[in-house]
């Protein structure tokens, strides 16, 4: 037994190691270029990797830190790969390791599901239509958390069924299966959309049992306990993000309405490219070898049709909930709005083993008709036809790939200004050749380029010219923006102000070019002084904020590493040193707080201007508003009851409300309906007035220009 234990887990390394040396033999022969979405999840692994001090370039930040660096998505996949690049290299092949990583666990996975369902050789056979399937197959070698994303949602829906089973209901059962659920969710919030039906089955049936019941309510608090800390820091700007990542790009891309036919049916229609024909011709002859048998007897006959009836009762132990687990992820994924080939790949696995099933099947009517022989002919031949499937598309996809000129764009940057951090305007704006590309190679091996995309806009031309140092133009079709993009190439080629560093040649005769502001050029006036003026005019209230959104945008993509900060801090500090009031220091600091997401420490700066400005309800209103979004409704609503404008002050009225109704106190549901709509249109009354211009910034921080 113990050596068919170890032949069991070498076979299945061996499948692993098959899959993993196929697509080191593909990435080997393709040069191809990261796309936005591939781009931008390897910066976020080289974020993750620096964070954690593994790769060059970075180091420690902090916990506030770490978490700053997944705004948008949880950080669990860019802290795995971004360790894993510190092991293989951190280039696009090389990165690539860490998909290996996520494909090996979730072949374990499938196997353990797969063994635990029918027998061993039927785990090893669902692994490898795991490896095979051109669905999965294609996410090995393209960068996205999309295969992450399917190897924890399987672990997850694997151990949450081993702990609701009826022979289940252990301790350790349910804490690895809330550890996996978190997992998967630290993985991507999409996550929610393949658990949330069988976890909630899980509890109600867990709730409902004592010897569960203290199991269920411990689960949840341990997934609560370690999701809560990244969503209690970025809860803004993920509720955001997933508003334009769903609704906005449905609306965009044209996805067809969530109830409609064509929704329904958007999924389904993909299974012949994401699971193979093979694969399904195969399954669908073994489904109909394992029904002949009851067809052919009169007394089985309509035994099928009773199990419908019934079907968790007759069907095998296990398979009732795969099947529902399939169920639940398809409707919700259908649900969503927006529409990509990649968002049903967390059910892809489980198609896998429904799937192996019917290969089962198969095999065992061709054992017993023409002996292992034949069957095991049966299965090279089948799998054989399933690779030469996902082998075809992929030698195609290597003729047609282009090489970037990227590599030696930054080759040429950290020469002329080695390990300086620096930030590149790119204009181009297509699949392999965009700020997030221009990024990632900005910052292989400890590089400090980052790419922005600023001048998409004709109203950010005049900034461009005025404060840009470097950019990166192009000549013929550039993607986004075509029209404005070549108007802003041209003034920048006529502009005095710029020289061209070099150039290189580009896809379909086009040209690239790399072009700098002349030494001789006059100087950039710093951003400090102009910062600490709209600071000091968040005193003026909406107009202040006004001023801030409308100058703050466009500075973080001429400065993206954001020094500015760092000189108008350690400014501040100084000016505070000599003396605690000085009012436009703590502006300058709150801001800052606010701008870099430390709620905290705004509150603090905030406390100090109330009581120096106590005839200005702006402060408590910043510090009430502040207060909410951490999560702290009480202390929100007593600043903003206790401000002695209260009475008069609309919007102080509407945030004590709206802090009472979000701590629980639904009695002032009926005035917050009043004051909210009051507080909108004092605010959109401010806002009708044109807001004052920023001061000057060519004046030195801690003089008045």
């Amino acid at each position: 037994m113990h050596r068919r234990a170890w032949f069991w887990w070498l076979t299945l390394l061996a499948i692993w190691l098959l899959a993993t040396l196929w697509d080191r033999s593909w990435l080997a022969a393709d040069h191809s270029i990261p796309d936005w979405d591939e781009a931008d999840y390897l910066n976020s692994a080289v974020d993750h990797g620096r964070a954690l001090g593994l790769l060059p370039g970075g180091g420690w930040p902090g916990w506030d830190g770490l978490l700053d660096l997944s705004p948008k998505i949880p950080p669990l996949a860019s802290l795995v790969n971004g360790s894993v690049m510190a092991l293989v290299g951190d280039r696009p092949d090389q990165a690539v390791g860490g998909l290996a990583v996520w494909h090996g666990l979730l072949l374990v996975v499938v196997a353990c599901w797969g063994r635990q369902l029918v027998s061993p050789g039927f785990g090893l056979l669902a692994a490898a239509l795991t490896a095979l399937l051109p669905g999965l197959a294609e996410l090995r070698l393209v960068f996205t958390l999309d295969l992450s994303l399917a190897a924890t949602t399987t672990l997850a829906l694997w151990l949450l069924g081993r702990w609701q089973a009826p022979q289940g209901g252990l301790w350790r059962q349910s804490l690895l299966a809330a550890l996996a659920v978190a997992a998967a969710v630290l993985v991507k919030q999409s996550a929610l959309l393949v658990l949330l039906g069988p976890c909630c089955w899980a509890a109600l049936r867990g709730l409902g049992q004592p010897g569960r019941r203290l199991q269920a309510l411990a689960a949840l608090a341990l997934v609560l306990a370690v999701c809560l800390p990244w969503l209690h820091h970025n809860w803004i700007t993920t509720i955001g993000g997933t508003n334009r990542a769903v609704i906005e790009s449905a609306a965009a891309e044209g996805d067809p309405a969530v109830f409609s036919l064509t929704s329904l049916l958007w999924y389904p229609r993909l299974w012949p490219q994401q699971l193979g024909l093979p694969v399904l011709a195969i399954a669908l002859i073994g489904g109909l070898v394992g029904l002949l048998p009851v067809l052919r007897d009169p007394q089985r006959r309509w035994q099928p049709l009773a199990a419908l009836r019934r079907p968790v009762r007759q069907l095998p132990t296990g398979w009732p909930w795969l099947i529902g687990c399939s169920l639940s992820g398809w409707v919700l994924i259908t649900l969503s709005p927006n529409k990509d080939p990649r968002y049903i790949a967390p059910l892809l696995p489980l198609l896998a083993l429904l799937l192996a099933l019917g290969w089962w099947s198969f095999g065992l009517a061709l054992r017993q008709r023409g002996g292992p022989r034949l069957a095991a002919a049966a299965l090279v031949a089948g799998l054989g036809s399933t690779a030469a499937a996902v082998a075809q598309p992929r030698a195609d996809a290597i003729a047609r790939r282009q090489v970037s000129p990227l590599p030696q764009v930054m080759a040429t940057l950290n020469r002329i200004q080695p390990g300086q951090p620096l930030t590149l305007l790119v204009l181009p704006g297509v699949s392999d050749l965009n700020d997030h590309t221009a990024t990632f190679y900005g910052r292989l091996q400890g590089g400090q380029v980052l790419a922005r995309s600023l001048g998409r806009n004709p109203a950010d031309h005049a900034l461009v010219l005025q404060r840009a140092e470097w950019l990166l133009l192009a000549t013929g079709d550039q993607g986004h923006r075509r029209g404005v993009v070549r108007q802003l190439s041209r003034q920048v080629r006529q502009d005095g102000r710029f020289e061209r560093v070099a150039q290189w040649p580009w896809s379909k005769g086009r040209q690239v070019e790399l072009w700098r502001r002349t030494p001789s050029a006059p100087p950039v006036p710093p951003f400090d002084r102009s910062f600490i003026a709209m600071a000091s005019g968040l005193a003026d209230g909406p107009q202040g904020l006004a001023r801030v959104f409308e100058a703050i945008g466009p500075q973080h993509q001429l400065d993206a590493h954001f020094l500015y900060q760092r000189r108008v801090e350690d400014w501040a500090r100084q000016r505070l040193g000599r003396d605690p009031n000085d009012i436009e220091a703590l502006w300058s600091l709150t801001l800052l707080a606010i701008l870099q997401e430390r709620p905290q420490q705004a509150e603090q700066w905030l406390a100090r201007l109330e009581r120096l400005l106590p005839d200005n309800p702006w402060p408590a209103a910043y510090r009430s508003a502040v207060l909410l979004i951490d999560w702290k409704p009480w202390p929100a609503g007593q600043v903003a009851r206790t401000h002695p404008r209260h009475g008069q002050e609309p919007v102080l009225q509407g945030l004590a409300d709206l802090a009472a109704v979000v701590g629980g106190d639904l009695t002032a549901i009926g005035s917050a309906r009043r004051t909210l709509p009051q507080a909108y249109a004092r605010i959109d009354q401010a806002l009708k007035d044109p807001p004052g211009k920023a001061q000057s910034a060519d004046a030195p921080p801690g003089q008045k220009p």
